[in-house]
């Protein structure tokens, strides 16, 4: 083959396709771009519609070519453009299409004026209709039969999926329901069963410990896990050319088979080697394998929605607000029942994770939120953060098992950090505020994710928050050693237009806008520090209402970071609290406008 097997590569599918040996390849599971806008770093996804099927036809058509004649093409796709792209497939391009499965997944992407979209196709298309592979033991379910009735004429080896949407005919009384609907899909597992071509597997969520990280449109390894067995035997090739996060590859890698990806971007490309570097041949596959019977059912999970709408009382009603008579401005933290509430509230919603990070996580805060409400308890998601923080604080939640991490290093956060800091200040100057008061405001919360994200855009609104918690605790740290560092910049300065002058180096940085003192910061390499882009710093400092010319205006003053000097002293400390400390004598020397002040970032 023109392509080594057994690796990610660089390049437009397309291409990459066309280097292929004709007829060398087993199975093809391709996840396209839906056309939908999303946002990836090196592909447009707003192709005209005439466009989009044309570029589609063409890899579609690489994709057959390259196939064996026994082999499968498995396609994903968005309701957008699947019905357009199986008739291409069987009509123009001669592929049979075997079985259209819909993957049906929970946390999908929460819509306010449409219903969410909870699904996406999965076409099976084969070349030969008579002559495929589909290795049904491997895949096959219990029948009913077996597990309902126990009779013997029950096939000892189990049943091949079938094709029927099962719905059930009655809701059991302990299944929890709201306006006559189930809430959640699990606990009436029934109706998503194993042996229907409608395949419950839950997204790849930001929160999973499945979740690579990088890439926001991740496949369940699952999923991948049961087209991989059926449709191919181990040491078969199977490609992917839009390896995105890497799953497809991960997967076929751990079921002992060979692989060959595509991937446009460079990003993608390298830390889909570093995924695939970690994996062996036999590991297991990340996930449940049948996610309606193993996730816990509501009425035996943790949340509050356990409990059915009917049988939750008024404040007034409940034993735990019985005896509050004042409104909740005046109810101190101390009332026990009180916090007592808060506390259920946060015991059913937080999975494990700190207080911190359910206040910065809109989704485990919506879910946190949810339950107050449930409970009755009075006031707003302003209120029952404020007191969720203060018992925190109190040491209330010390018996609750929080200790689940996010596992966010600091290189991961660099790129957005400073965004992060800037929309901090701007939204505490404006309202006065902490960033406590920031995240427990869902207003404020929503301000400071915008103007974030005006600075550096792509990334998600906890990423966002949890950096600015990052910033704050690493000035805590900091503080303790700003004494001991010195706050000389070096005299190097440059202009915009020069900054390749900048070593590619660790070091801090000052950003003078005029006679403005903009920005410190730090840079594991200052030649490519992100806030050095124009349209980055450029929306930077608009933020801040600084109207300057970058190329005239805008100059960088630095210092590189020698971890060997501070060895030298011989003080026992970490070097990430050495440079904070750094940093933290720098905002006291410049007093820059867009940081956030020492003493309010340390509180």
């Amino acid at each position: 083959m023109a392509n080594k097997l057994d690796r990610i590569i660089n390049g437009d599918c397309i291409k990459q396709l066309a280097k292929l040996d004709e007829g060398s390849i087993d199975l093809v599971f391709a996840d396209p771009p839906f056309n939908i806008g999303y946002d990836y770093d090196e592909y447009d996804d707003q192709r005209s519609c005439d466009d989009y099927l044309d570029w589609s036809k063409q890899w579609i058509s690489g994709v057959k070519r390259v196939l064996k004649s026994d082999g499968a093409f498995w396609l994903a796709i968005g309701d957008d453009y699947a019905a357009e792209l199986k008739v291409l497939a069987t009509r123009e391009l001669g592929f049979t299409c075997r079985s259209w499965v819909i993957w049906y997944y929970t946390f999908g992407v929460h819509c306010k004026n449409k219903f969410t979209r909870s699904h996406t196709h999965l076409f099976h298309f084969v070349k030969d209709p008579k002559k495929f592979t589909f290795n049904s033991l491997d895949i096959r379910v219990p029948s009913a039969r077996e597990l309902v009735y126990g009779d013997k004429r029950a096939d000892s080896n189990r049943r091949v999926p079938d094709d029927t949407w099962m719905m059930t005919p009655a809701i059991p009384p302990e299944v929890v329901t709201w306006d006559g609907f189930v809430l959640r899909p699990q606990d009436i597992p029934e109706r998503f069963p194993p042996t229907s071509d409608t395949w419950f597997f839950s997204r790849v969520a930001g929160t999973f410990k499945e979740r690579a990280g990088f890439h926001g449109c991740q496949m369940p390894e699952q999923l991948l896990g049961r087209i991989i067995k059926a449709c191919s035997n181990e040491g078969d090739i199977v490609l992917d050319p839009f390896a995105g996060s890497g799953t497809t590859l991960a997967v076929a890698k751990k079921l002992d088979r060979r692989f060959i990806g595509f991937e446009i971007s460079k990003k993608y490309t390298g830390m889909i080697q570093k995924r695939l570097a970690k994996i062996q041949p036999g590991d297991s596959l990340d996930g449940p394998e049948n996610p309606a019977l193993s996730a816990p059912s509501t009425n035996r999970g943790r949340r509050l929605l356990r409990r059915p709408a009917p049988v939750l009382r008024t404040v007034s009603e409940s034993p735990i607000m019985a005896k509050v008579n004042v409104s909740l401005g005046q109810v101190a933290v101390a009332n026990g029942e009180l916090a007592t509430a808060i506390a259920e509230a946060f015991l059913a919603a937080h999975q494990g994770y700190s207080s911190d990070r359910v206040l910065a996580d809109p989704e485990l805060n919506d879910s946190f939120l949810d339950n107050c409400r449930l409970l009755g308890i009075p006031g707003d998601a302003k209120d029952w953060n404020q007191l969720l923080l203060n018992i925190r604080k109190r040491g209330s939640l010390s018996p609750i098992d929080t200790s689940r991490r996010t596992m966010i290093r600091h290189s991961e956060m660099e790129p957005y950090q400073f965004a992060s800091e800037i929309a901090w200040r701007k939204v505490s100057d404006e309202h006065a505020c902490s960033l406590d008061d920031i995240l427990c405001n869902p207003t404020m919360a929503q301000s400071f994710d915008r103007i974030a994200s005006q600075i550096v855009p792509d990334y998600s609104s906890f990423q966002y928050r949890w950096a600015a918690l990052s910033i704050r605790k690493e000035a805590s740290k900091g503080n303790r050693l700003v004494d001991r560092v010195g706050q000389r910049l070096a005299p190097r300065v440059v202009c915009m237009p020069d900054r390749d002058c900048l070593p590619a180096l660790p070091g801090h940085y000052l950003i003078t806008a005029a006679e403005t003192q903009f920005f410190v910061g730090y840079a594991s390499s200052l030649r490519s520090c992100p806030l050095f882009e124009r349209n980055c710093l450029g929306a930077a400092l608009e933020s801040m209402n600084l109207s300057v010319k970058i190329d005239r205006d805008v100059k960088i003053k630095t210092r590189n970071f020698d971890p060997a000097a501070f060895k030298r002293t011989g003080e026992e400390a970490d070097l990430n609290n050495w440079r904070s400390a750094r940093r933290a004598k720098l905002l006291l020397r410049y007093r820059p406008v867009a940081n956030v002040p020492l003493s309010s970032s340390a509180a």
